[in-house]
């Protein structure tokens, strides 16, 4: 018997047991209004409320969509003045969690009655200077499930944020299982990925900036390549949000004419996909337009590949390897006699 005809056969098989849900993932690749708090925060809602209504059950949204990416650094020097300027209102612009943009967000979910994952730059309540690059995760009924922030920054991102601690590298349980999420770079870093794979994930949601750098592989090429690798070795579906750009953020992003060609070269932006557990690409790519990508995921595909590969479990040697995380959270600054510290204002 063929291989096809197996897996009919299979099918038809009367079902009893377990039988895990479909769901229907949404990627969401869109530019925000760059370096403006309020306005991306408004067409992210839209975004959310659409894809709720295409019957979305998990929107994922890029990396830093609220209020964007410091993508400058791809293209000025560090020390030019203008990257002081967009740094600082890249943090002017930052969302504190919780906070009336959490709120937008948390109401729109609820409308769309759908998790979603949003790509912010988040700063500490009440403090200056020090950010994050973060996934917030949301529940269908408006609140805070909790968030990720990017462990170690990348690049140019070394300049204006700080790395996230194992305090925020986990999974969420959700009505159809449990999601966890990556951010870029760090998605192609083996320790963090077993460290969500160790809790099972049926989606992975990983969060990609506008664009990369000037020369090296392009965003589209890497999330397609990082997203296959990722859902094979976890067997989880992972859902690659990517950004796009406006033609107001090229002219911004512009420092010398070489850089016109690379920001107008619609080939290197955009590019979000999902992909099966199988590593088959199942949506996508897309262009360099906006948009919502959509698939309806059958989660008793992850059984099926796990069946085959559990790295997490059966075939792996914990007498050989095992992954220790550290899951606290660092304080830099405490009052010695008071329950409060500065972080926990």
């Amino acid at each position: 018997m063929r291989l096809v005809e197996l897996e009919k056969a299979v099918e038809a098989e009367p079902e009893g047991g377990d039988r895990l849900p479909r769901v229907k993932l949404a990627a969401v690749q869109a530019a925000p209004v760059f370096l403006n708090r309020e306005r991306p925060t408004e067409r992210a809602c839209e975004w959310i409320v659409e894809a709720g209504r295409r019957g979305a059950k998990l929107v994922v949204f890029p990396e830093g969509f609220i209020p964007g990416h410091p993508l400058w650094y791809h293209f000025y020097p560090a020390t030019d003045p203008k990257s002081g300027v967009l740094a600082t209102r890249l943090f002017l612009n930052s969302v504190e969690v919780p906070s009336p943009t959490t709120e937008a967000l948390c109401a729109a979910a609820r409308e769309a009655g759908a998790y979603v994952v949003m790509g912010l730059c988040e700063r500490r309540p009440g403090t200056f200077g020090t950010l994050y690059n973060t996934q917030l995760f949301i529940a269908p009924d408006g609140t805070i499930l909790g968030k990720h922030r990017k462990l170690v920054p990348t690049v140019g991102e070394r300049l204006v944020h700080t790395g996230g601690s194992g305090d925020t590298l986990r999974t969420f349980p959700t009505d159809f299982g449990r999601v966890g999420g990556l951010i870029c770079g760090e998605s192609s870093n083996p320790l963090a990925v077993f460290a969500l794979m160790a809790e099972y994930p049926h989606v992975l949601a990983v969060s990609w900036p506008n664009r990369f750098p000037k020369r090296g592989m392009s965003c589209p090429e890497r999330a397609l390549v990082v997203g296959r690798a990722l859902a094979l070795a976890t067997k989880a579906f992972v859902v690659n949000a990517c950004g796009t750009l406006t033609d107001e953020m090229r002219e911004l992003l512009v420092y010398t004419e070489e850089d016109r060609a690379v920001l107008w070269d619609e080939r290197s932006t955009g590019g979000s996909c999902i992909v099966a557990p199988s590593g088959y690409v199942v949506a996508g790519p897309m262009g360099a337009e906006e948009g919502v990508l959509l698939f309806e995921a059958d989660l008793n595909e992850c059984v099926a590949e796990k069946v085959r590969h559990d790295f997490a479990g059966h075939y792996n040697r914990p007498d050989v390897f095992q992954l220790r995380v550290n899951a606290s959270a660092p304080r830099i600054y405490v009052r010695e006699g008071e329950a409060e510290t500065l972080e926990g204002r």
